[in-house]
C-alpha cells in the first residue's frame, strides 16, 4: 500500500478533533468523507477505516511511540507511523516519518501485547472492571472480541419485501451478502461497502442493524393489533424492527425525551412504510402516567455503558468514565420502577441493554423483582450474547410477564 499525504492529512486532522477535543469519532468521520469531491471509494475507506483503528488501539499506539494526551500533531504522525510500521506499509521520505525507529517499534509491540490493558488498548479502570464482572477468562476473550472490527448486518423490512428479493436486488448491484443462521430477517455484507446510497435504501427495503440488536424485538413475543410501548425509542432502530413484526396493525407508541431523535425516527418510518408508530415527546411525567396498565408490551431499551458495541463505536473506550458507570446503574434501575408500570396485567415488558456487564444487566433485574414494583412480575427467561461467542454486538435482555 503506497501512503497519499492529502489522505494522511485528513486521518491526523480528524484524530486532533476526536483525541484533543472530545468530538466524536462517527461525526468527525462523516465530516472527514466530504472533504474532497474527487476521492474515490478506497479514498474514503482508508481514512475511516485508519481513523477508526487508530481510535482503537490509541493507548497502544501512544506507549509505543513514547507519547501523552494532549497529542501535539507531531505526537499524532508519531502515533501513524506505528500503526503503518505494524501494519507492514513502507513509509515514505517525508519529514514526519524521519528517524522512525521501525525496529524498536516491533520490539515494543511484542512486549507490550503480553499485557492485557496495552494489548487491548483499554483505561485501567475498565480493564479492571472487566475482569471484576466477568471473571479473567471470559473478560479476556470478550476485549478481545469487542476490538475487532464490525461486520456490516442488514436488517430486512418485511413490510416491503422478503430476505430472498434483498438478496437479490443487491448482487445486481455488486453487494454480496449471506444469511446468518439464527437471525431470521438478518443479511450480512461479505465485504464492507457503503450500502446507504442505494434505491434499496432509499425505498426502505431495510436498515443497517446489527444480528445481536435484532434479536430484540422478537424477544417481546409481539402480535399484530397488539398496543406495544418503545420506551426509550430513540431514532427508532428497534421500533421500526417491532413494526414489521406486528405487520404495521395494533400501535406502537414511541417515547424518548429528545425530541430529534423521535424527529428522525418519522422520517425512518415513512421511508420504511411503517404506519402504526406514533412518537410522543416525554417532555413531563405526565406522558407516562397517561399509559399505566395500557400496553401488551412494553420494551424497555435502557441507555448504559455501551460496553457490547465498542466494535462500532471504538472511541466510547476513551469517553466513559467510572462515575458514569454508576450514575446510569441507577437511571436504570428509575428507568424500570416507572416504566413498568405502562405494562397492563397479564402482559410482557422486555428490559434490554447492550451492555456485557452483569452489573447494568441480571443484577439490575434482580434488585427490581425484589422491589415492591417488582413483585407484580415474574421472570421468564433471559439472554446474555457475548461478542466472544456470536461474533456480532454484546447484549442483554430479560423477558419478565406481569401478573
Amino acid at each position: 500500500m503506497r501512503l497519499h499525504r492529502n489522505l494522511c492529512f485528513a486521518v491526523i486532522d480528524g484524530l486532533t478533533l476526536i483525541f484533543n477535543e472530545g468530538k466524536y469519532a462517527d461525526k468527525v468521520i462523516q465530516q472527514l468523507l466530504k472533504r474532497d469531491k474527487r476521492w474515490g471509494s478506497r479514498d474514503r475507506g482508508f481514512v475511516a477505516e485508519t481513523t477508526y483503528d487508530m481510535v482503537r488501539w490509541k493507548r497502544l499506539y501512544a506507549e509505543i511511540a513514547g507519547v501523552k494526551e494532549p497529542f501535539s500533531r507531531e505526537d499524532l504522525w508519531r502515533m501513524f507511523a506505528v500503526w503503518a510500521t505494524l501494519k507492514g506499509i513502507k513509509l515514505p521520505d517525508w519529514s514526519y516519518f524521519e528517524n522512525t525507529p521501525t525496529r524498536k517499534i516491533k520490539g515494543r509491540y511484542d512486549e507490550l501485547s503480553k499485557i492485557r490493558k496495552f494489548k487491548e488498548s483499554i483505561p485501567d479502570w475498565m480493564d479492571e472492571l472487566g475482569v471484576k464482572e466477568l471473571g479473567e477468562e471470559a473478560w479476556t476473550k470478550e476485549i478481545a472480541a469487542l476490538n475487532q472490527q464490525a461486520d456490516v448486518v442488514l436488517r430486512v423490512n418485511t413490510l416491503q419485501t422478503t430476505k430472498e428479493k434483498l438478496q437479490a436486488e443487491l448482487f445486481d448491484l455488486e453487494f454480496e451478502t449471506e444469511f446468518i443462521q439464527g437471525y431470521p430477517n438478518a443479511l450480512k455484507l461479505k465485504e464492507r461497502a457503503n450500502v446507504f446510497t442505494t434505491d434499496a435504501f432509499k425505498n426502505g427495503h431495510f436498515e443497517v442493524q446489527d444480528a445481536s440488536s435484532q434479536l430484540v424485538a422478537e424477544f417481546l413475543n409481539v402480535e399484530p393489533g397488539m398496543r406495544v410501548v418503545d420506551t426509550c425509542a430513540g431514532a427508532g432502530g428497534k421500533t421500526l424492527h417491532l413494526a414489521s413484526l406486528m405487520e404495521n396493525k395494533g400501535q406502537i407508541i414511541a417515547l424518548d425525551i429528545y425530541a430529534n431523535k423521535l424527529n428522525e425516527l418519522k422520517r425512518r418510518a415513512k421511508r420504511n412504510g411503517a404506519h402504526n408508530i406514533e412518537p410522543r415527546h416525554i417532555d413531563s411525567t405526565k406522558v407516562i402516567k397517561k399509559l399505566y396498565d395500557k400496553a401488551d408490551r412494553v420494551l424497555i431499551d435502557a441507555p448504559c455503558s455501551g460496553l457490547g458495541v465498542l466494535r462500532r463505536n471504538p472511541d466510547a473506550k476513551w469517553k466513559l468514565e467510572p462515575e458514569f458507570l454508576e450514575k446510569i446503574k441507577k437511571t436504570q434501575q428509575e428507568i424500570l420502577q416507572s416504566y413498568a408500570r405502562i405494562v397492563k396485567p397479564g402482559g410482557q415488558m422486555v428490559y434490554a441493554t447492550c451492555s456485557i456487564l452483569p452489573s447494568e444487566n441480571q443484577n439490575q433485574v434482580d434488585t427490581f423483582l425484589a422491589s415492591d414494583m417488582g413483585k407484580d412480575f415474574t421472570f421468564v427467561k433471559d439472554k446474555k450474547v457475548l461478542a466472544s461467542k456470536s461474533g456480532f454486538d454484546g447484549f442483554y435482555m430479560a423477558l419478565l410477564q406481569k401478573k
